[in-house]
């Protein structure tokens, strides 16, 4: 009988992840997309949709729990938990630490928490989209760990671990392709450098 039993190699979560927006073409909610989306250098719409149905389920579960009595088991449990994960993420400072707080959240507040957001801010990329393209390229780690998702939220701890890659040319790994290639042709000989500069001329 165990024999005949059917074997699941994996288990995916198929829930849905995003929501899209009820009325498509309202002008003003397009405009704020279109400028968020240039602030926090996304790819796309569904990247702000994403961060709006995270949102909504935080703020469903705070909203259910102040229905709650204050001395409610369940309020006292849950929404510590949910506190807790507010102020881990950095979403809430020590002294907004109540339900209340939970329901004044905003899109940009998540969004700050992005790691692409914060490489940018740290000084780490050029600009917002240079940060991205270094996650994506693999150059960044947060502690021991060689992150490539832009969208992963931060915790407050490991905010000041976020660093270059070991493996990467800007931290200490071997120089990128092109810079072998460089340093390889001024090795082979100087005339090759010569015919660089008066090109670049």
């Amino acid at each position: 009988a165990a024999a005949s039993m059917p074997h699941a190699s994996y288990l995916r979560n198929y829930g849905s992840t995003y929501k899209t927006p009820r009325r498509p073409f309202e002008k003003e909610r397009l405009d704020q997309e279109l400028k968020l989306c240039g602030e926090y250098g996304l790819r796309c719409k569904r990247e702000i949709w994403r961060v709006q149905f995270a949102l909504a389920k935080i703020r469903k579960a705070a909203r259910e729990l102040l229905t709650l009595d204050a001395k409610d088991p369940r309020r006292l449990f849950e929404g510590e938990a949910l506190l807790r994960r507010m102020l881990r993420y950095g979403l809430l400072t020590e002294e907004e630490r109540s339900l209340d707080n939970v329901l004044q959240l905003t899109t940009q507040r998540l969004m700050e928490r992005r790691l692409q957001t914060k490489v940018f801010k740290l000084g780490l990329a050029r600009s917002i989209h240079h940060a991205r393209v270094l996650i994506r390229q693999r150059h960044i780690r947060v502690g021991k760990q060689l992150v490539n998702v832009p969208s992963m939220l931060l915790q407050v701890e490991s905010e000041k671990h976020v660093d270059f890659a070991l493996t990467s040319p800007y931290g200490q790994g071997r120089p990128g392709r092109v810079a072998r290639k460089t340093a390889a042709r001024k090795a082979a000989g100087g005339g090759d450098g010569d015919d660089d500069g008066d090109e670049d001329v």
